[in-house]
This record gives structure tokens, C-alpha cells and sequence, in this order.
């Protein structure tokens, strides 16, 4: 009666009963209780009652230790099931196939994939082949850990052995082939599992899914029509989506509003998520007007929209400069049930800000306060950008002091505005505090806030501390881009260090970094303005051989070069390049020929270089 009783799940009260009252469970009692316990599982107590049962010098069936091994595995304690193992073998036990596939897979879950190979290898001097489980569990950890070599091998070893792989098996290849850009491979394993029927559905949507996400739509539509042509899928809303988006991320619009008409042909009904795919679609691929289209078609099937296509519409006009447009409808969606979230808000403060409409953006932070919805570090980084760009220094300041009022933290975004603010300002000394603020609360400044604080102090003239700047950034791995370059390039050359200058430049071309107008405009200016007028001409004719055509302002800042150390017939040379070029001198350049002023030109490169 007491075993009838502990095969039941309520084993574990019954044997507490027993105990007190008195009642002593032999052996095959003691391993039906374990077995039910393990089931739970609770390996941390059928541990225990196997210690028990040996203390009693009863020796516990080899399906007894699999199951309190197989616990402590599905509990993650492989110390415990190694322990075990250990001791089933030293009781004479055998090692069997079962411990050993459980082992395997315990070890992979913990990241531990070479143990588990290693195991695998070993299992043959216990007199033990691999089953279905074993390379299943093997290949499809392989498979995650991109360990296609081993994967595609075991699976190799499967089929010798006449073992059959199932649909998981090749899936689990499959993705890993996908994943880590083995497409030869993959595409091979793919007309083998459907020469040999074993691919289903499943399968054939992975494929489509990478594809499309990869942008081979070619390859993608073979799949597709593979698909429909052995009636292994009819075409539904699902599978049209997959390929809408393929289509929209690889800017194929026509055929992605195609395939929706098809949808429309074949009497299905698109639903919320093929609207939002084309009209984000649309919107990314600069089409505002046909987004808006599908919205109205939407409306029209009164298919209702869901959060994220109300904010992929007020995003994405915010982003194309509609932003006034953006703000009119947040409120039209808000009466049909909208509820904004903090992203929606942001949304429309960073497209007034872009648009250098400060009033508004603060009118957007204040009707966000009214709507109960707390900004966060994105809200304020937008809104203190924009107000030092207007150069409302003081409530920027004050948008600084609230957030850390409300206790949030500033991120790397955020400190690079407010050092850029000061930096455009003039106040290195500020900036400097926050730069050095950054490393104490345990950040790490990026490209763009060193290229700011270069910038700042190239501004102040300052090169000694930029070059400093500049050492660090190398230092700490940062890759110092074009502008970083440009910069220092400019500064040096003020400063008079032609050498150093020419030095960087060259360094920066063995980077690999190409320049672009605004470099050729520095390395000119700055010749010019030394008197280095050959060295400015081989830099036009450097443009000349890169294909890249100079503007009206590098021609200004050459004439007045040559205008300067009184070379008039060069100037006006220079003049009728221009016009042979198709560009159109402007009133700065005839001020020079004409009237021999070139101070505003002067003023206007270095505005344009900053």
C-alpha cells in the first residue's frame, strides 16, 4: 500500500507521514520516492535520500541515479551531477546514455560546449554509441554557438550511422548557417531537407525570413513561389508581411506596394501590421506623401492602428521636417484613443529642436508634464541642445539642474550636448569640468565629445591642449574620424605649425581616411593665409585628381592669396578657372578683384571652417 501511495505526486507527504509515524521504507520504496521527488524536481532533497539509502548500505538502481542526476542538471547543479556520477560508477553501476546525454546538455547550458564535445568523445570507452537525443542536443548547441564546423560534422555522423535527422535537427543547422553568414552552406542543407521532404513550413519561413531581411528578394521570391508551387503554404497576411518588409528595407517600394495590392487581389485582409511595414517603409524611403496614403486607406478598412504605428507616423514626419504636421496629428490620434508615451513626445521636442524652434519644443516638454508623462535623459539632452544653440545658456543650465533634481543621469549623449554647448561658448573651463565628470561617474567619452573639446580649444587657440586631447583619445582606443583631423589640421595651421599640420595630413591618408571639401578648404585657407600659395595650388590640383570639385569660397580664399602677395594676373586667372568650372563668383569675389577688400573673406573661411 505505501508504494501504491508514493507513485502518486503526493509521494513526498506520504513519506513524511511514515516517518512520524515510525514507519520504515525499504529500498524499492525508498527509489520510488526519489523518483517522484526528482520530478518536481527537487534535486537538493533526492540528493539527500540517495545519501540516505547508501548510508543504510542499500545500493540505489542505476535508474535511481539517472533520475536525481537528471535533477540536479535541470536545476543547474553540474557539481552535484558529477559528484553522482561518480558515485553511481564506484556502486557499480554502469555509465549509461541517458547520464551521459544529460551531462552534455548540462554543459552546454552553461556555456560549456568543449566539455560537453569532450564527453562526447569519450562515451565510446564505456562501450556507448550516440542516439537521435545525443546529436540533437550537441548539433543544436553547435548550432547557437556558431560552431558550424562541428555541427555540419556530427550531423554528417548521424546519417552515417543510418540515423535519420529530423526537422529540428536541420532547423537547428539551418539558423546557425543563417546566423553566421554561411549562406553556401546554408542554401545546400536547404534543397537537401527539401529534396528529402523533411523541410516544413517552419523551415521554409526561416529562409524566406533571412532573405528578405538580407535583401536578396530574388532569392526570396524562389523560396516563396517553392513554397506555394508544393502546397506546402497558401499565400496568407503573415508571409506577405515577411516579404512587404523585405522589400521596404531594401527600398523596392513599388513592389512592396505591389505585393500589398496582391494581398487586396487575392481577397485577404491586411491587417495593422502590413499598414505599419509601408508606411515606415515609405517614410524611410523619403515618400511622406504615399505613407500618408496608406494611413488614409487604413482609416477607410477601419483597421484600427496600433501604438507603434502612431508612433512610427509621428516619428518618422518628425524626421522628414513635418514636425508642425507631426504635432496636429498626435492630437487628432490622441482623440481617437492614443495615449502618448515619453518616445512620442521626444519624437516632436528633437524635430522643433532640428528645426531651431526652441518656443515649441518647450510649448511639447510642458504639454508633456500636463499629459503625467516624466521626460527622461532623451527629453532633456534634445531640449538642452537646442537651447545652446539659441544660446539660452541659462536654462540650459537649468534643464541640467533638474534632471539631477529628479535623479536622472546624465549618459554619454547627454554630457556630449552640454559639452558641446560650452564649447561653442567659449567656456573650456566648464567643459573641462564636464569632460572630467564624466570619467567620476564611470563613463567614457566618445568621438564626438573629444572632437567637441578639439574644436573648443582649436577656437581658443589653443593647441597645446587639443594636441593633449588628441594623444588621449589614441590612447584610449578612440578612432580620431575626419573631422578630428580636420580640426587639428586647422588649428596647427593657424598656429603656424605648417610641419606638424602636413605630418597629420599625411598620417591621416595612410589611414585610409578620404577628405572631403571641407578638409581641401582647410589645408587652402591656411596655406593661403602663410603665404604658401604653391603648396595651395598642388592641394586644388590633389582635388582635381580625386574628383572632388572646389567650391566658390576655395576659390575666394585663393585669389585673395594671390591678391595679397600682389600676383593680380594669377587672381584673376583664377577668376576664369572659376567660370570654366560652372561656378558663379559671388560678392566677396568681386570685392577682392575690384576693390582689393579680402578681410571679409578671410572672416568668412574661418567661420566656415569652425
Amino acid at each position: 500500500m505505501m508504494r501504491v501511495c508514493l507513485k502518486e505526486e503526493r509521494a513526498e507527504k506520504y513519506f513524511e507521514e511514515a516517518k512520524a509515524r515510525g514507519v520504515e521504507l525499504d529500498a524499492a520504496a525508498c527509489s520510488i520516492l526519489i523518483q517522484a521527488i526528482c520530478k518536481k524536481p527537487n534535486s537538493r532533497l533526492a540528493s539527500g535520500l540517495l545519501k540516505e539509502m547508501r548510508e543504510m548500505g542499500w545500493v540505489p538502481s542505476k535508474g535511481t541515479f539517472t533520475s536525481v542526476i537528471g535533477a540536479c542538471i535541470k536545476q543547474g547543479n553540474m557539481v552535484e551531477a558529477l559528484k553522482l556520477k561518480d558515485i553511481m560508477l564506484s556502486c557499480g553501476n554502469p555509465f549509461n546514455l541517458v547520464v551521459a546525454t544529460s551531462l552534455m546538455k548540462g554543459y552546454c547550458v552553461q556555456g560549456k560546449l568543449n566539455n560537453a564535445l569532450d564527453l562526447y568523445d569519450k562515451i565510446g570507452e564505456y562501450g556507448l554509441a550516440p542516439n537521435k537525443v545525443t546529436f540533437a542536443v550537441l548539433i543544436e548547441w553547435c548550432s547557437k554557438s556558431g560552431n558550424m564546423e562541428k555541427a555540419y560534422e556530427l550531423y554528417s555522423q548521424m546519417k552515417f550511422m543510418g540515423i535519420q535527422p529530423n526537422v529540428y535537427m536541420v532547423n537547428s543547422i539551418l539558423l546557425g548557417f543563417l546566423k553566421f553568414r554561411s549562406l553556401e552552406e546554408a542554401s545546400k542543407l536547404f534543397d537537401e531537407a527539401v529534396e528529402s521532404g523533411v523541410a516544413n513550413i517552419f523551415m521554409y519561413y526561416n529562409v524566406l525570413n533571412w532573405y528578405c531581411n538580407m535583401g536578396k528578394l530574388s532569392e526570396a521570391r524562389d523560396v516563396w513561389d517553392n513554397m506555394i508551387g508544393k502546397g506546402i503554404m497558401i499565400p496568407n497576411v503573415v508571409s506577405y508581411n515577411v516579404m512587404i518588409l523585405g522589400h521596404c528595407r531594401k527600398g523596392a517600394m513599388d513592389m512592396a506596394y505591389n505585393l500589398f495590392l496582391e494581398t487586396l487581389e487575392k481577397s485577404l485582409k491586411p491587417n495593422v501590421i502590413t499598414y505599419s511595414v509601408l508606411m515606415d517603409g515609405f517614410f524611410k524611403n523619403g515618400d511622406a506623401e504615399s505613407a500618408i496614403d496608406v494611413l488614409g486607406q487604413m482609416n477607410v478598412v477601419k483597421t484600427a492602428p496600433t501604438n507603434f504605428t502612431y508612433n512610427t507616423i509621428i516619428n518618422s514626419l518628425c524626421r522628414v521636417g513635418r514636425t508642425t504636421e507631426a504635432s496636429e496629428m498626435l492630437n487628432r490620434f490622441v482623440e481617437m484613443g492614443f495615449i502618448p508615451i515619453c518616445l512620442t513626445y521626444n519624437s516632436i521636442i528633437d524635430g522643433f529642436i532640428k528645426a531651431g524652434d526652441t518656443n515649441s519644443a518647450l510649448s511639447v516638454y510642458r504639454e508633456m508634464h500636463k499629459a503625467g508623462v516624466d521626460p527622461n535623459v532623451v527629453t532633456y539632452t534634445s531640449l538642452i541642445n537646442g537651447l545652446f544653440k539659441s544660446n539660452d545658456i541659462s536654462l540650459a543650465l537649468k534643464m541640467r539642474n533638474r534632471m539631477k533634481s529628479k535623479g536622472i543621469k546624465l549618459d554619454v549623449t547627454a554630457y556630449g550636448a552640454l559639452t558641446d554647448g560650452f564649447c561653442k561658448g567659449n567656456d573650456m573651463v566648464t567643459a573641462s569640468e564636464l569632460f572630467s565628470e564624466l570619467f567620476e561617474v564611470g563613463l567614457s567619452p566618445n568621438s564626438i565629445i573629444y572632437n567637441s573639446m578639439i574644436s573648443g580649444f582649436r577656437n581658443l587657440s589653443n593647441m597645446e591642449a587639443a594636441l593633449v586631447l588628441h594623444k588621449r583619445m589614441l590612447d584610449d582606443g578612440i578612432p580620431c574620424d575626419l573631422s578630428t583631423n580636420t580640426t587639428l589640421i586647422d588649428g596647427l595651421l593657424k598656429d603656424g605649425k605648417l610641419v606638424v599640420a602636413s605630418d597629420l595630413y599625411v598620417k591621416m591618408l595612410s589611414k585610409g581616411i578620404v577628405p572631403d571639401i571641407i578638409t581641401y578648404s582647410v589645408l587652402i585657407n591656411g596655406l593661403c593665409n602663410k603665404g604658401k600659395l604653391e603648396n595651395a595650388r598642388k592641394v586644388l590640383e590633389e582635388m582635381d585628381k580625386k574628383n572632388v570639385s572646389p567650391n566658390v569660397l576655395i576659390y575666394n580664399t585663393l585669389i585673395t592669396g594671390h591678391f595679397k602677395e600682389g600676383n593680380l594676373q594669377e587672381a584673376f586667372r583664377l577668376h576664369d578657372e572659376m567660370l570654366d568650372r560652372g561656378l558663379v563668383p559671388d560678392d566677396i569675389t568681386y570685392d577682392i578683384l575690384v576693390n582689393g577688400k579680402f578681410k571679409g573673406t578671410s572672416k568668412l573661411a574661418e567661420a566656415s571652417f569652425a
